[in-house]
């Protein structure tokens, strides 16, 4: 499967933005009962959306805590994959840590912007040097009211494949 075609097409159109979301329906099992989706995605920018339903709820009937650290991680996760390309780069959460402003009673946005300048400082002249780095990305999320409901911080290891020791 070609997925970063799929990627491309998201970039341009509606349409293809609903293909790559039903794709990684499948690829990625855990975020369909919540219908975490990618709202928007560009070169430098992706904003993954969880929406206010009842299967997303906390106790207080706002979105779970959880479900909003998911949306951050799957948005920072995404671009960074998306950059670096899943086939050189492995990636790891390492920590994930948030904030929380303000309960989430809209569908909330996470948003992630990376541009390549960032990513070459940060990941690829490191890599050089090392045989992992440790990236931290902050993750933005807002619901649709205009409200800031929490900020993410994700940290992530990078490596490259031929870097990565398994044991068999």
């Amino acid at each position: 499967m070609n997925f970063e075609k799929y990627i491309e097409q998201a970039k341009k159109s509606k349409f293809g933005l609903f293909k790559l979301n039903l794709g990684l329906g499948f690829i990625i099992p855990f975020n369909k009962p919540h219908r975490i989706k990618i709202k928007a995605i560009s070169d430098d920018q992706v904003q993954t959306q969880i929406p206010y339903r009842r299967k997303n709820f906390n106790h207080i009937k706002g979105i779970h805590a959880c479900g909003l650290a998911t949306a951050a991680e799957f948005a920072s996760g995404f671009l960074l994959l998306t950059k670096l390309g899943s086939k050189k780069y492995r990636l790891i959460m390492e920590s994930l840590e948030m904030k929380y402003h303000y309960q989430a009673k809209a569908n909330v946005t996470a948003t992630f912007s990376a541009n390549s300048e960032w990513l070459k400082t940060t990941v690829l002249e490191p890599l050089t040097k090392a045989e992992a780095v440790y990236v931290r990305c902050e993750i933005k999320l807002n619901d649709d009211l205009g409200n800031h409901v929490a900020t993410g911080y994700t940290n992530w290891q990078i490596k490259e494949w031929t870097a990565v020791k398994t044991k068999l």
